[in-house]
């Protein structure tokens, strides 16, 4: 071996023993990984779809991870203010954030305390589901045509409730007056369970909920649903028409949610966190509960739930463009 081909080998072989010595502290933090409680914290009320799939899934993961998943709702701001506190805490695996399509709306209505693109650690995906548009018993409306036939004949006159300015709701809904040429006023609210309760007791006569927080209510008689968001019809309610198929061709709106971490967090506890998700979303039973709410599971590798973030972020721009949605 010439003088040139040994330094290369001494060389290559300092540069393996430098990368093993800096993966040795990930590799051993997410052995000893969790050595107590996790907190998941939901930004949004209890009663809201974040709550519920938080809930669910946290469940299993506890059980995976040996140790309690805690929820922690942290409601404001359209989840800005629980965002920002998973945002600024400790990056070590031990708090964890729920995020929904809010997380991608917010950046062009709110200026944030936060970059949503390099604040966070993708964890996975948890799942999707469509909304669905429903009223207040009171209202003589059976189907999505007679509430646009009255809100055509009463501009002004129909309330409807979303979950916050810039909220999946708030968009969802603004694109649907925009399709349909009508004008409805838009009540906000700190979450889907407040915005539930208020439709519910006639305070708004319209909201576009998530599904997975809705068809409680739906099923009990509370509320009537018109039809759902999404491109094709809910596995959930098979006999609720869309709202494309009411009059409104090309509608299609929805939810998904997922786990992020604090940027800095540990990429071993990160990989550790992905697949024990993908184990606890992959369980029959909690599946079927799932599904049973109206939300479908899905898991994604944090790099494609990276991606998907990124995908919405630029979705949401075009529909404020479409619907005249407007930074406050």
């Amino acid at each position: 071996m010439n003088r040139t081909s040994g330094m290369r080998s001494v060389t290559r072989l300092v540069a393996t023993a430098i990368m093993f010595a800096c993966a040795m502290p990930g590799i051993a933090a997410a052995q000893a990984y969790p050595n107590r409680p996790v907190r998941l914290i939901v930004p949004f009320p209890p009663g809201g779809s974040n709550d519920i799939v938080g809930r669910l899934v946290g469940v299993g993961l506890g059980d995976r991870l040996g140790k309690q998943v805690v929820i922690d709702n942290r409601a404001g701001g359209n989840s800005i203010i629980g965002t920002e506190i998973a945002a600024t805490s400790q990056p070590d695996g031990y708090t964890l954030l729920v995020i929904s399509t809010s997380f991608t709306t917010n950046p062009i209505i709110h200026k944030l305390p936060y970059d949503p693109k390099k604040a966070f650690a993708w964890v996975g995906m948890l799942g999707s589901g469509p909304n669905v548009l429903a009223v207040n018993n009171s209202l003589p409306v059976k189907s999505v045509a007679e509430l646009i036939a009255l809100a055509k004949s009463k501009p002004d006159f129909l309330v409807y409730a979303s979950t916050g300015v810039g909220s999946n709701a708030h968009f969802g809904t603004e694109l649907l007056k925009h399709m349909t040429g009508t004008k409805m006023l838009h009540v906000p609210y700190k979450g889907g369970g407040p915005a539930l309760i208020a439709t519910i007791g006639g305070q708004a006569h319209v909201c576009l909920s998530s599904l997975i927080q809705a068809i409680g209510h739906i099923r009990s008689g509370k509320l009537r649903g018109l039809a759902t968001s999404g491109a094709k019809r809910s596995i959930t309610l098979p006999d609720m028409p869309t709202i494309a198929e009411s009059g409104v061709p090309g509608y299609d709106t929805g939810n998904w949610w997922g786990i992020v971490a604090p940027r800095g967090t540990s990429p071993a506890i990160i990989k550790r966190l992905n697949e024990e998700l993908k184990v606890v979303l992959e369980n029959p039973e909690t599946s079927k509960r799932l599904i049973n709410e109206g939300a479908e599971p899905m898991t994604k590798t944090p790099e494609e739930l990276g991606k998907h973030v990124i995908s919405e972020m630029e979705k949401w721009v075009k529909v404020a463009g479409i619907a005249g949605i407007k930074g406050e």
